[in-house]
């Protein structure tokens, strides 16, 4: 589940950081209703690649965002990061560079006019598509 807040947050990010990808992290925790985990905060990054093809989440970022979400009692569960000019769906260096089988791999795609926003689980090379829930 992904607070429409920071849904926006999220997005607004990678559109200003056109022209180059936008990313950031996710912080978050079990959902009390038990079916799966509830993204509680974003952390806007920078991209260490400075590339409108490549994100890599700067290091200083990926430290103060892990820091933030641990003192606030909540776990980094996952990445976003823009794509620029393809769909929102991971790249083969998205999947290589996947650093964590738990984590969800959320895109943002800003090649038409209104962004798509999906997510995916990625597990040994596998990309999976997993059902996004924004709050009423």
């Amino acid at each position: 589940m992904v607070p429409g807040h920071l849904w926006d947050k999220m997005v607004a990010h990678c559109l200003d950081c056109l022209p180059l990808e936008g990313c950031g992290l996710l912080a978050g925790r079990a959902d009390e209703a038990g079916r799966g985990e509830e993204v509680c905060d974003i952390f806007p990054a920078l991209t260490a690649a400075r590339s409108a093809r490549l994100y890599i989440v700067e290091p200083r970022d990926l430290l103060r965002a892990d820091r933030a979400a641990e003192a606030a009692g909540l776990s980094l569960i996952g990445a976003w990061h823009s794509h620029t000019h393809t769909p929102a769906y991971p790249s083969p260096t998205d999947v290589a560079q996947a650093p964590d089988p738990g984590w969800h791999y959320v895109l943002v795609s800003l090649s038409d006019l209104e962004p798509v926003v999906r997510s995916y689980r990625i597990v040994n090379g596998v990309v999976k598509e997993e059902l996004v829930v924004l709050p009423a």
